[in-house]
């Protein structure tokens, strides 16, 4: 696998960081559902960046810091919704699917399709932010969600995405 942050000459990948923030983003894209950076059945956003499968925690990582910061502008994007989709862990899922986590949202329990989201106060605490299904939803998302068949939501979805702790038929 080759590293988002090794693929990209060292002016690019420490000026600016926007390539290396657009391979990952398509990496959310063509895989439509990934892993923050636990581990499970969805590749992890994390290995991507780093060009290996980061074993022990990845913030030991020799670069982790820059692992984040990729991490941090990708779930940053209006094109990604960050939820706990996946087990309750972290999951980043492309726009092209939420349609499809519209039509099927009964099938979820309704705190894997929050958006949570972290935020740093500037007294300096950590605090999470979660915006319940379907408030964060635009209206034209939630209309071609309703407009699909419940078959052709099941399609667009990883056959190996679990809902309500049963895996995809």
């Amino acid at each position: 696998m080759m590293s988002v942050l090794a693929a990209t000459s060292p002016r690019l990948r420490h000026a600016s960081g926007v390539f290396v923030i657009d391979r990952a983003a398509r990496f959310v894209e063509e895989h439509g559902i990934v892993l923050a950076s636990a581990r499970g059945p969805a590749p992890r956003l994390i290995d991507h960046i780093a060009g290996e499968a980061i074993t022990g925690h990845w913030w030991s990582h020799p670069r982790a810091k820059a692992i984040y910061n990729v991490l941090a502008q990708v779930q940053g994007r209006d094109d990604v919704l960050v939820c706990r989709l996946i087990r309750g862990k972290v999951t980043l899922v492309h726009r092209r699917l939420w349609p499809a986590l519209v039509r099927l949202a009964a099938r979820f329990p309704a705190a894997a399709l929050a958006r949570v989201s972290d935020e740093h106060t500037p007294a300096g605490r950590h605090v999470s932010r979660t915006v319940a299904f379907p408030d964060w939803v635009p209206p034209g998302v939630l209309a071609e969600g309703r407009a699909l068949t419940e078959a052709a939501a099941l399609a667009g979805l990883p056959t190996w995405l679990e809902m309500g702790g049963r895996r995809k038929a």
